[in-house]
């Protein structure tokens, strides 16, 4: 694009001048009209000069994601679940008398003798603590004793 006010011929895109750092006019997508800076619509056929046409890729890469959001689309469902926290009693004091490295190795085998409980159970780990786990069950597997798998 050429500059109005020193004619440098500037790359498509540029905003402002790349030598005299001059507002550059906007070209419309739709029509390639040259726009005054500062305008938002195309003063030729309306089009917004602040978003840039989509390509034919685009066009059809969002029609197809757009199709398989609606294939994956779920149902709302309502379930009945058991919610499990759990953690290590007097950790965070043991975390604070030894080194990190120190406390990591007592803690980390009790949490994941937690976490495998849980898995063996039918559980969903829905978040992992530093000491402890919170677990559903009953979703997303539903189970009639989900209390008791608890």
């Amino acid at each position: 694009m050429r500059c109005s006010k020193c004619g440098f011929d500037n790359p498509s895109g540029m905003k402002f001048c790349g030598q005299c750092t001059s507002p550059l006019a906007l070209v419309c997508p739709t029509c390639h009209f040259e726009n005054p800076p500062g305008f938002k619509f195309c003063g030729q056929c309306t089009t917004s000069l602040g978003q840039v046409a989509p390509t034919p890729q685009e066009l059809v890469f969002s029609g197809r994601v757009r199709e398989s959001d609606e294939q994956l689309a779920l149902d709302g469902e309502r379930k009945t679940v058991t919610a499990l926290f759990a953690d290590i009693k007097g950790s965070m004091e043991l975390m604070e008398e030894l080194d990190p490295e120190e406390a990591r190795a007592i803690v980390d085998p009790a949490l994941r003798f937690m976490i495998d409980a849980t898995n063996r159970y039918g559980g969903f780990i829905v978040q992992s603590t530093g000491d402890g786990i919170f677990a559903l069950f009953g979703a997303p597997i539903a189970h009639e004793d989900h209390p008791q798998r608890a």
